[in-house]
């Protein structure tokens, strides 16, 4: 797997860089022009039922003034007014020549700092910098998923595919559309686990051919070391003899030793083993 990580990742998984998007839409609703305007149409709602200022006042828990000043509002747009205008700022005779020179590809604020220094202007930098700062937030990075990494894709590999979710057996079927080596790894790591579950070692001969033939030199030195000792590995693919008792008897002693933090000598390990191994 390590010889094919560049198989791993997609030419198409980080398109880079997009271009300066175009002015976004209006902004949505702030909340308070929202509860301004629910309050307006509430106010006016009541006053079209033939309902006082101090009644209506009492029903929405308001002050008398508030009900008066939405009542005196024909539009809600009366009572925003003058909380939406800007204040008039230094940058204002230069923001034209701002805005060009963005378009233009120039946005290092410092060096348009400079530039409007030597047109007059006396602000400060900051106010250029706040005036930019929604463009560079426009200025998005589009970053595809992260590829599946060596561990990742050596584990789907080696699972049975019946256990592989939809999302992972996605992921693993384009890594082969891009990897015809990891496909046939692939095809040969799955016949030798047929092998070895169907315990078929007769068959182990026609396997090794089989990788012999394919380009795949990490399988090839798996197979140089199963042929050193190959009258021990095709009879533990054949017969149904194992060490298997042997090594859980040894996790068990293990085990019963690190209950015991490594505190109690040979005398108390013996007498638990042999009183566990009774059960």
């Amino acid at each position: 797997m390590r010889q094919h990580t560049g198989c791993l990742r997609s030419s198409s998984s980080y398109p880079g860089d997009l271009p300066d998007l175009e002015r976004p839409p209006a902004q949505e609703m702030s909340p308070f022009e929202a509860r301004i305007r629910e309050r307006h149409a509430l106010v006016h709602g009541l006053l079209d039922q033939g309902h006082g200022i101090r009644e209506i006042a009492r029903e929405l828990h308001m002050g008398g003034n508030t009900v008066r000043r939405c009542a005196r509002a024909a539009t809600p747009e009366q009572l925003l007014g003058g909380r939406r205008q800007p204040r008039p700022s230094q940058l204002d005779p230069y923001k034209s020549h701002l805005d060009k020179r963005w378009a233009a590809g120039f946005t290092n604020a410092v060096q348009l700092h400079s530039e409007l220094r030597a047109l007059g202007y006396r602000g400060s930098y900051q106010i250029i910098s706040d005036y930019l700062r929604p463009r560079r937030r426009r200025r998005i990075r589009v970053v595809g998923p992260a590829p599946p990494g060596v561990r990742q894709v050596t584990g789907w590999i080696m699972r049975h595919p019946d256990r592989l979710s939809e999302s992972e057996g996605k992921q693993l079927t384009d890594v082969f559309t891009r990897c015809p080596e990891l496909t046939a790894a692939h095809r040969l790591i799955r016949s030798f686990a047929e092998i070895l579950s169907t315990r078929t070692g007769q068959d182990l001969k026609d396997w090794v051919v089989s990788v012999q033939a394919e380009q795949l030199p990490g399988l090839h030195s798996f197979v140089t070391g199963l042929e050193k000792d190959w009258d021990a590995v095709v009879q533990g693919l054949t017969g149904h003899w194992n060490s298997g008792p042997v090594e859980g008897r040894v996790n068990h002693i293990k085990m019963v030793k690190r209950q015991m933090f490594g505190r109690a000598k040979l005398p108390l390990l013996r007498k638990r083993v042999l009183l566990t191994a009774a059960r």
